[in-house]
């Protein structure tokens, strides 16, 4: 669209509050008058304010900034960003301390890890050396078989995200619907320019569902995972049930079907729910697809992986789902291999970085307990995601995705262009977070990971216990609670000023039909002591609680 001549002329723009049809140099006309299409009404009316940075300061007219405005604008905005920074509390995210300033020299370098990490192919502008070190590092960590090796499909696959566990969610849910629908999988077309993407169809002798996965989560399952399922066309077991099934919900007979599995108290997945919704579908012949939750976002509540992939084994295994002959093996379509009839995935955004490390303290008996085993460990699990940006701190989201060689999924087209097979979920994948992953674990060993694991939780058991003596002090109820061995304490929704101040975030809980704002806050490496103080002073001011709800 171009320039607008009857749009309004004198809204204020810029640090000078310049109309912005004013703000252009003699070489920015086009045609003697301004390309580009002006405000229709006043930005800084239209969107939310954030007091400490005024939009007009930073707003960006087609003249640019002087260096005088552009010094007052970045002032602003870093002042803002640091008080943010200290009294950050709110969310699973690592945010102060990061000290990466030693890296400086590469931010005037374009890093793309494009393409599969473990072949460089033609574009060498990469950080794939990193990359390998740092997943081998993971999969050491999580008990994987490692080196990567793609002739032996027990040993470990993985990249580094380019987002944080959104993206390996994405991703472990799409290799998992590949893989029950029966499509190719990568190790039955290695080494040729076949893709083999199609889906397999049901023998005579298979069920008419065969190939048509459903996916179970539960209902403290971090959104990601329901856009995931609605992005990938995976049929949910509320959405099957729903349309085929609509008056045969198993666990409440007659109503309608649960959006989610329930949770315990506690956040994690109940297990005894799950497996009666896994049987519905199982005896029907429907591959099962489960992802689950170790740390979850809100109560930070770790499901029993091992448990979960016991009871799903064992049902699939009744309906003959636990080994399923699948045309398209590695001599083609007439060929076949054997499949696993479910598949179980594990959002590990914050535990995965977090548990090893305790369960490492445990085994040093500097803690009482670790949470269950939620990796390699277990023959069931097929993949693991985890955030790089939540317990080891990284400027902007990143993470680590991981499954086994032999589950990949077949690249949906082939990438000469590349000189390397396109196996992520990106293409173009950041470089520099690779290299911020390699240079924080080369930096802080098992045992200063361990230390400060322990240190985590012990914190967060002390913030329970400060919250619960505020609780008693002011002789109200504000629903303190954490989950077992979780880095998160919740409690009462206080108020907007001080949600604002902490960054707290909030959600709204059905208890015993009641519906509750809370909000938490976390124990990482940030939080201490002294600024819990801080937030215990604020919590007890006669203000800090309006309302009932």
């Amino acid at each position: 669209m171009a320039y607008d001549a009857e749009a309004p002329s004198d809204i204020p723009f810029g640090p000078e509050d310049t109309p912005w049809q004013k703000t252009f140099g003699d070489l920015r006309l086009v045609g003697g008058v301004p390309f580009g299409t002006p405000p229709s009404t006043d930005p800084r009316e239209a969107y939310i304010r954030v007091p400490e940075v005024p939009f007009a300061k930073v707003q960006l007219p087609p003249g640019g900034l002087d260096f005088r405005q552009y010094t007052e604008a970045e002032a602003l905005f870093r002042a803002h960003v640091d008080t943010q920074t200290h009294n950050f509390v709110g969310y699973q995210i690592t945010s102060n301390g990061l000290d990466y300033r030693r890296l400086s020299h590469y931010l005037d370098r374009h890093l793309n890890n494009l393409g599969d990490p473990y072949q460089s192919g033609s574009y060498m502008l990469n950080s794939k050396v990193l990359e390998r070190s740092v997943l081998d590092y993971f999969a050491s960590l999580w008990h994987a078989k490692w080196p990567h090796d793609p002739r032996d499909p027990e040993s470990y696959w993985g990249y580094v995200l380019t987002m944080g566990s959104s993206e390996g969610n994405l991703y472990g849910l799409w290799n998992a619907r590949d893989y029950l629908s029966g499509r190719r999988l990568r190790a039955a077309t290695h080494g040729n320019r076949s893709t083999g993407y199609e889906q397999a169809v049901p023998s005579a002798d298979q069920s008419p569902h065969a190939y048509h996965p459903v996916a179970f989560f539960s209902e403290d399952t971090h959104y990601s995972v329901t856009k995931a399922v609605r992005a990938l066309a995976v049929d949910t077991f509320h959405t099957l049930g729903s349309t085929r099934y609509p008056h045969e919900n198993p666990l409440r007979p007659g109503a309608p079907w649960p959006t989610a599995v329930p949770s315990t108290e506690d956040g994690a997945i109940d297990l005894e729910q799950l497996a009666v919704l896994v049987r519905f579908f199982a005896r029907r012949g429907h591959p099962v697809l489960v992802s689950l939750n170790y740390g979850s976002t809100f109560k930070g509540a770790y499901d029993d992986v091992a448990a979960v992939a016991e009871t799903v084994r064992e049902i699939c295994a009744e309906y003959g789902l636990d080994r399923r002959i699948v045309p398209g093996g590695p001599g083609g379509e007439e060929d076949t291999d054997e499949r696993s009839g479910y598949w179980l995935h594990v959002d590990g955004a914050l535990g995965a970085g977090f548990v090893p490390y305790l369960e490492m303290a445990r085994n040093a008996g500097m803690v009482e307990e670790a949470p269950p085993v939620f990796d390699f460990r277990l023959a069931d699990l097929h993949s693991l995601t985890m955030s790089g940006h939540k317990w080891y701190g990284t400027p902007w989201p990143c993470g680590v995705f991981m499954t086994r060689t032999g589950l990949q999924m077949t690249p949906p087209s082939p990438s000469e262009y590349i000189g390397a097979a396109d196996t992520t979920f990106a293409g173009s994948r950041n470089g520099f977070s690779a290299l911020l992953m390699w240079d924080y674990l080369a930096r802080h060993s098992y045992d200063d990971q361990i230390r400060l694991a322990t240190d985590c939780e012990q914190l967060a058991g002390y913030a329970h216990e400060r919250l619960l003596d505020l609780q008693d002090r002011l002789g109200r109820d504000l629903w303190v609670a954490r989950s077992p061995l979780s880095l998160a304490v919740r409690l009462r929704r206080p108020s907007t000023e001080i949600v604002q101040r902490y960054s707290l975030a909030s959600e709204t809980v059905d208890v015993d039909g009641e519906p509750r704002a809370y909000v938490h806050l976390y124990a990482v490496r940030h939080l201490t002591r002294a600024l819990l103080d801080d937030i215990i002073a604020d919590l007890s001011r006669p203000d800090a609680f309006p309302g009932d709800s």
